[in-house]
């Protein structure tokens, strides 16, 4: 049997029409399936508590008294009593030079004073027996004046020629040995107080104008980690705040003083200072919690499902008008009637109390809608909020990439606590 054209035409038309019905209502299948998408995701609520806010910067340290021993008069230096590293008494003799020079020039200074005191003697004794004027013994007295401070001058020199510490500290290096010849002005070493340490750290203007602005700033925990990690022992306070702000880098620099009993700072190490406050009642949600839009922070809050309210609303206004009917009517009605409406009554009533019970275990809907917020602090794994959102709001915590502005989700509920213990 043939076929002609005509009817193979037909039949693949009809096929090809047949095929895209199918796929036409597959597609529409799978619109009707995808029309409201509800994702899963777990939400929580920022939680009210106290938090410890820590700041850390680099620090350089210092002694309190840190100074350079210098040579005031040259010579030899025949004598150092002390070693490097030394711990040394107030007073204590520290360099010596050969006072040989001195010693001898203030014997000259002494011969001279002598003689200048016998002719002002003379001088004197000759006035009084007024064979000389009044203006010869002045110049008398006025050279005996000049030769008694040279004298001074020198003895001075010669003080100069031991040198003694002018207060408790540590020894540094010595730059000249034993038998050294020095000029005067020649460093010989450097001597550190360091019963109190200063730290210095650089803070930006931001920082400052907060410290000002804290009125329990002086309740600041002052803390200073060293280089190995570990925490001096100490607590520091803040001792002085620079004058200017450098215009380079925009910091002030703040000085935190430590007391330092054991001697374990010395003078040029480093650190990091830790300063340390309570934040009363702080909102802190988990930094997970956030996503960040051209440098602004968001969060999604879960606000009510406003259509799951629209239909209990209407079930129950239609149960309410179901009741009130079915009064009317049992009130017109024979004793046998009522007996059977209360019956029925009774069970609509037992069934609409056992679907309310299971709408309390239903997992939760609702609307998330995206909101920005401001950052108070930022600390490890958490926010600190300064507006934006409150302990009453539910936000995302899981699944953040899953929903979108204005969709409608289903969630679980994960308390603030737990949230916060599992960072």
């Amino acid at each position: 049997m043939k076929h002609s054209p005509l009817s193979i035409l037909s039949l693949l038309l009809i096929s090809l029409f047949l095929q895209a019905c199918s796929k036409l209502e597959g597609h529409s299948n799978t619109e009707q399936h995808t029309e409201h998408p509800r994702h899963k995701i777990i939400v929580t609520s920022p939680m009210k508590k106290d938090v410890i806010s820590t700041q850390q910067y680099v620090c350089q340290i210092h002694s309190y008294r840190h100074i350079e021993v210098r040579a005031l008069e040259g010579g030899y230096l025949e004598e150092i009593p002390v070693k490097e590293g030394q711990m040394v008494k107030q007073g204590s003799t520290m360099f010596r030079i050969l006072p040989t020079l001195y010693e001898a020039k203030l014997n000259a200074e002494k011969a001279e004073v002598q003689l200048a005191q016998i002719e002002y003697n003379n001088t004197e004794r000759l006035y009084n027996q007024k064979v000389v004027a009044k203006p010869e013994v002045a110049l008398a007295e006025a050279k005996l004046a000049k030769v008694k401070a040279k004298m001074q001058l020198t003895q001075a020199e010669l003080d100069f020629a031991t040198i003694k510490a002018p207060f408790e500290g540590i020894i540094d290096k010595q730059h000249h040995q034993q038998g050294s010849l020095i000029s005067e002005g020649d460093i010989l070493t450097t001597l550190s107080d360091n019963s109190v340490m200063w730290v210095y750290f650089n803070v930006p203007e931001a920082r400052y104008l907060e410290y000002k602005a804290d009125p329990h700033r002086d309740d600041i925990k002052v803390e200073l980690q060293l280089a190995d990690g570990s925490k001096f022992p100490q607590i520091g306070k803040i001792g002085a705040i620079e004058a200017d702000f450098n215009n380079e880098t925009g910091n002030i620099s703040f000085r935190a003083d430590f007391p330092n009993p054991d001697g374990l700072l010395r003078h040029g190490q480093t650190g990091n200072i830790l300063l340390s406050r309570v934040l009363k009642d702080a909102i802190v949600i988990p930094q997970r919690a956030t996503y960040e839009i051209l440098a602004r922070k968001y969060a999604y809050v879960v606000g009510k499902d406003d259509l799951k309210d629209s239909m209990e609303h209407t079930e129950n206004h239609a149960v309410k008008g179901q009741g009130e009917q079915g009064k009317k009517h049992a009130e017109h009605s024979d004793g046998k009637h009522e007996e059977q409406f209360t019956e029925k009554n009774t069970e609509q009533h037992s069934d609409a109390h056992v679907g309310h019970h299971e709408s309390e275990h239903a997992e939760e809907r609702g609307i998330v809608h995206q909101r920005e917020i401001i950052i108070l602090k930022e600390l490890d794994d958490i926010f600190l909020i300064k507006t934006g959102l409150d302990v009453n709001d539910k936000i995302v915590l899981e699944g953040i990439q899953q929903v979108r502005d204005g969709e409608q989700v289903e969630y679980e509920y994960l308390a603030p606590e737990r949230a916060l213990e599992n960072l």
